[in-house]
C-alpha cells in the first residue's frame, strides 16, 4: 500500500491542524495504522494507533486529551486531528501501516511509510 501524508503547515502555539493519511494500491482496511513523528534533531517517535476498523486506538502520554486518531476506509484515509498544539510539537510526521493480527507502537514493525509532513508550531 503507497501511503501519503498531508496537511501540515505552519501554525501558532494552542492552534489545530488536521493532518491526512490517503491510502492506495491495496485495501486501507486490511491495515493497522500509525502516526509516528521527527523532531529536528531528534529520533522519530511513536504518536498513535488506531487498528483497522478504527474501533481502537493507542496514544503516546504526551499527546493524550489533545490528538485523536480516527480513519475512513471508505475513502481509504486516516486522519490526525491534533489541537492544542505547542512548539515541542514541531516535527515532521508520518503515517505508516501494519497488517497483522494487532496494532503496534514499534517502528520497525510497520511495513509501509508515507513521506512525512512538516508541521511548525510557533510560540
Amino acid at each position: 500500500v503507497q501511503l501519503q501524508a498531508s496537511g501540515g503547515g505552519l501554525v501558532q502555539a494552542g492552534g489545530s491542524l488536521r493532518l491526512s493519511c490517503a491510502a492506495s494500491g491495496r485495501t486501507f482496511a486490511n491495515y493497522h495504522m500509525g502516526w509516528f513523528r521527527q523532531a529536528p534533531g531528534k529520533e522519530r517517535e511513536f504518536v498513535g494507533v488506531t487498528n483497522w476498523s478504527g474501533s481502537s486506538t493507542n496514544y503516546a502520554d504526551f499527546v493524550k486529551g489533545r490528538f485523536t486518531i480516527s480513519r475512513d476506509n471508505d475513502k481509504n484515509t486516516g486522519y490526525l486531528q491534533m489541537k492544542s498544539l505547542k512548539p515541542e510539537d514541531t516535527a515532521v510526521y508520518y503515517c505508516a501501516a501494519r497488517g497483522g493480527l494487532g496494532v503496534s507502537v514499534k517502528q520497525h514493525e510497520y511495513t509501509y511509510w508515507g513521506q512525512g509532513t512538516l508541521v511548525t508550531v510557533s510560540s
